[in-house]
C-alpha cells in the first residue's frame, strides 16, 4: 500500500523492517478502540538482536541515539501491521517510553531516546510530537542497551 507516510518514508531513506515476532509470552501489539499499545521493542536488525551491553561502558550516547532509533524503526513495525499495512492510519503518536541500559551515574538518557522521539516527528511530522519518559536501569532483557515501548492512535 502506497500513501502520504510511504512517500515521506522514501523521501528520506527510511525502510521499515517486518515486524518481529514476541520473544515470550506477550502479543507485539493491541488495539483497544483507537489506540494502539506497542510492547516494548528490542534493537533487532534483520532478525539479529545488535547493541547489546551498557551504555557508557559498551556504548557511547552517539551509538545509543542509533539504537533508540532502530527500536523506533521496530515500533513503526508493529504500528504497520496493526494498520494492516497502511500507516497513514495513524493519527498521533502519543507516548513512548524509553529505557536505556546504563551505567550507575548515566545522566544522558533524555538524549538517548531522542533518537526515536526525532524519527517520529521526521516521519510524521506534529503528528509524531509525543509524551514521554526516558530512564536509566541496571539490565535490560537480553542486556540489550535500548527498549521503548509506545502508544499510537489510529483511524
Amino acid at each position: 500500500m502506497s500513501g502520504r507516510i510511504d512517500a515521506r518514508l522514501a523521501e528520506i531513506g527510511v525502510e521499515i523492517p517486518v515486524a518481529a515476532t514476541p520473544a515470550a509470552n506477550y502479543v507485539p501489539y493491541v488495539v483497544s478502540g483507537n489506540l494502539v499499545f506497542v510492547s516494548g521493542q528490542v534493537p533487532f536488525v534483520n532478525g539479529e538482536l545488535q547493541y547489546q551491553g551498557k551504555v557508557g561502558a559498551d556504548f557511547d550516547t552517539d551509538t545509543a541515539i542509533k539504537c533508540a532509533r532502530v527500536c523506533a524503526l521496530n515500533i513503526l513495525a508493529q504500528v504497520k501491521a496493526a494498520c494492516g499495512g497502511d500507516l497513514d492510519r495513524v493519527v498521533k503518536c502519543v507516548k513512548l517510553g524509553g529505557f536505556v541500559n546504563c551505567i550507575d551515574g548515566y545522566g544522558e538518557q533524555p538524549k538517548v531516546i531522542n533518537g526515536a522521539s526525532d524519527l517520529m516527528v521526521e516521519i510524521f511530522d506534529d503528528k509524531g510530537r509525543h509524551a514521554r519518559f526516558a530512564v536509566g536501569t541496571n539490565a535490560l532483557p537480553m542486556n540489550v542497551a535500548v527498549e521503548i515501548d509506545a502508544v499510537f492512535e489510529i483511524s
